[in-house]
């Protein structure tokens, strides 16, 4: 490692290295409270938690799949409308985030309006994420988090955009990890 610090120096180049790590928690852990059908049972003998669907991993450039860039944004709606562009994202500090050639690993988005905000493929250059020109309909403070290990179609200059569609200007919290 230090002889790569050394060449670096020698040589007068400037080298960033970022990396993304993220950590997907897919979790519903229910604890559920039988009847005391004999009266002989105490309350904390009568609980069963449920938690064996519980998915966790984390990702990052080595993983399989990997996650390489992110970008975490809210967005505004204008007249109840707007485009999500995976090719022109704004990252962290105003950072350019282009996902050319990656696919979308993991998305969360949280509707923080107060009505349904939906999401479908570009009308121009869309990316159908879910396949068949689908639809994902987004109730008021409800959110969604997917994770399509690898699945998602790759990000392309023909398959790029998501619309978005709502009321006047509602706003909703993305998270998109890419690699």
């Amino acid at each position: 490692m230090d002889l790569f610090f050394f060449i670096v120096a020698v040589v007068g180049l400037l080298i960033v290295l970022k990396s993304v790590e993220v950590t997907y928690a897919a979790t519903a852990t229910v604890v559920e409270t039988l009847p005391n059908n004999t009266g002989s049972a105490s309350d904390a003998r009568r609980k069963v938690t449920h938690d064996a669907y519980n998915e966790t991993a984390t990702l990052n450039s080595g993983s399989t799949p990997p996650a390489t860039l992110v970008a975490e944004f809210l967005l505004t709606l204008t007249a109840g409308a707007a485009s999500v562009d995976l090719r022109a994202l704004t990252g962290t500090n105003g950072a350019s985030v282009d996902g050319n050639g990656l696919k979308v690993q993991v998305l969360r988005v949280k509707n923080l309006g107060a009505n349904i905000l939906t999401i479908v493929p570009g009308a121009s250059n869309g990316i159908d994420l879910l396949g068949g020109s689908s639809s994902l309909t987004i109730p008021p403070g409800g959110h969604v988090m997917m994770f399509f290990n690898d699945g998602a179609p790759d990000i392309a200059a023909a398959d790029k955009t998501l619309d978005c569609t709502g009321t006047a200007s509602q706003t909703s919290e993305w998270s998109i990890v890419m690699g």
